[in-house]
């Protein structure tokens, strides 16, 4: 489809046109040309998992550049989810703008082909945006019924590849290897995933360079997700000898049943039990080679707009669906609470937008949808539940007061507060505390430590609050721990 050729305009608002310093930056002025607007989505990426963010192993060029050319947040969160799946809470809350116990009833409405005129495309689609979407989807929607235009819709991970799992039991254990386009997962149907979102993203990038209406681009690539596959010289470009075991490495974690992220968990079976030090360096190998090849794609996909001239009037969203153990804790998947899990890079790129500006205020990676909302001039409706993050990018305005997090009806339930973290296992009995500010990677749990009884009990609260706040329904009963059996306030 072509449409004839625009002329784009920066989205300033009309007092800073005509030179009125004192406008606020965050208000967007709907009779100004409506910028566009990319959403970038990644799947399993944990904010370490970026060069720029501080991990010097992996290389993330493309990545490095939004950070270098936007804003970043450093503390992006999700709430968790209610299976094991834990992207499909994510992206349900992210098109929904509901926190996540209301994202999963939202997401039976749309499993009955309701709600649709709710969802994030179609907000924007009533201001004029032209929407499209390629790769991985994993909503109860279909995306043809909310986006205008679908090029592909990826099922939630790519075909399992059986040979991928309990491995490498040895040095010697090279039965599977990333690279063979015969065991299928991202090479099944002869091009990697990555590379045909890819495609389909630079298509519709040629062709909207010459239409009349702003346009939303939901890009979502399936990568580093398991199986985490890429050409050759990706893998071998890493070293196994010279990746880092995590600081936080232990061949078992001890509450990994209790939690509901024990070894029959299906992300818990890639490595073997207990954990080696050679298993979790080699899955850390073809974590970083599936993410450069990635981020690979991603450069092609930023240079296009550049070379369209798109690029003046667009802005770009970066983040991913949660983040990923990978061997932290003693744990692989992403089924938990800890900050390598729950943790995301946000990149947000575009029109005064501040360069290479770092937020460390505390927000969750579904406020992305109410930021582009105020972009585009659509008024925030009352069921949108999370915020614009505009305020903080141009104001230096405070983030959340309080992180939420959750796993399973009655699995795991987390509060992040003041630089503290409180995580509760009820099927174990088992709190754990952690001082994020002193203990950032979260290895000693305090919460049984004399000095500290009061802060646990005082998170504990809040926990509770914060989860009637979110419509959580697990009852957590004091009486059950002994850091708050003398609680009378539930």
């Amino acid at each position: 489809m072509k449409w004839p050729k625009p002329t784009y305009t920066l989205l300033i608002s009309t007092l800073v046109f005509l030179g009125c310093k004192d406008t606020p930056k965050d208000s967007a002025d709907t009779s100004l040309e409506k910028p566009n607007i990319i959403f970038l989505f990644t799947d399993d990426q944990s904010y370490r998992d970026l060069h720029a963010l501080g991990n010097a192993e992996v290389r993330t060029p493309a990545m490095d550049q939004l950070v270098e050319e936007g804003t970043t947040f450093t503390h992006a969160y999700n709430m968790g989810g209610w299976n094991g799946a834990i992207c499909v809470a994510s992206r349900a809350m992210i098109i929904s703008g509901r926190s996540v116990w209301r994202a999963q009833e939202v997401s039976k409405s749309f499993a009955q082909n309701k709600e649709f005129d709710k969802t994030w495309p179609q907000l924007l689609k009533t201001v004029g945006y032209e929407t499209y979407m390629t790769g991985k989807w994993h909503i109860s929607a279909p995306a043809d019924s909310i986006f205008d235009h679908v090029a592909r819709s990826l099922r939630g991970m790519p075909f399992d590849t059986p040979e991928g799992y309990n491995r490498p039991l040895s040095v010697n254990d090279t039965l599977w290897q990333p690279w063979d386009t015969d065991r299928g997962g991202y090479w099944k149907g002869g091009k990697h995933w990555s590379e045909l979102v890819r495609d389909d993203a630079l298509g519709f990038i040629d062709n909207a360079a010459d239409a009349p209406e702003p346009f939303f681009m939901y890009i979502a690539f399936n990568a580093p997700h398991d199986p985490r596959q890429s050409p050759r010289e990706y893998v071998e470009s890493y070293d196994v000898n010279d990746i880092a075991l995590p600081e936080s490495f232990l061949p078992k974690y001890p509450y990994a049943e209790a939690m509901g992220a024990g070894p029959n968990l299906r992300d818990e079976k890639l490595a073997p039990f207990p954990r080696t030090e050679y298993a979790i360096k080699k899955n850390r190998q073809e974590y970083y080679a599936i993410t450069t090849h990635l981020d690979d794609q991603i450069a092609m996909i930023l240079s296009k707009l550049k070379e369209k001239g798109l690029d003046k009037n667009t802005y770009i969203f970066f983040t991913a669906d949660h983040g990923l153990s990978v061997g932290e804790h003693g744990l692989l998947g992403k089924q938990n609470m800890y900050d390598h899990s729950v943790r995301v890079p946000l990149m947000v790129v575009g029109p005064d937008i501040p360069k290479g500006k770092k937020v460390e205020n505390d927000v969750y990676l579904q406020d992305i949808m109410a930021t582009t909302l105020q972009l585009a001039g659509v008024e925030k409706p009352d069921y949108v539940e999370f915020n614009s993050l505009l305020p903080q990018i141009n104001q230096d305005t405070e983030g959340l007061a309080e992180v939420y997090g959750c796993y399973e009806k009655g699995s795991q339930r987390m509060i992040r507060k003041d630089g503290w973290k409180l995580i509760v296992y009820p099927r174990a009995a088992k709190l754990r505390l952690y001082d994020l500010t002193n203990d950032p990677n979260e290895l000693m749990d305090v919460s049984e430590h004399p000095d500290q009884q009061e802060k646990v009990k005082a998170l504990f609260t809040d926990l509770v609050k914060l989860q009637q706040k979110m419509g959580d329904t697990l009852q957590l009963d004091s009486d059950t721990y002994p850091q708050t059996k003398e609680m009378k306030t539930l």
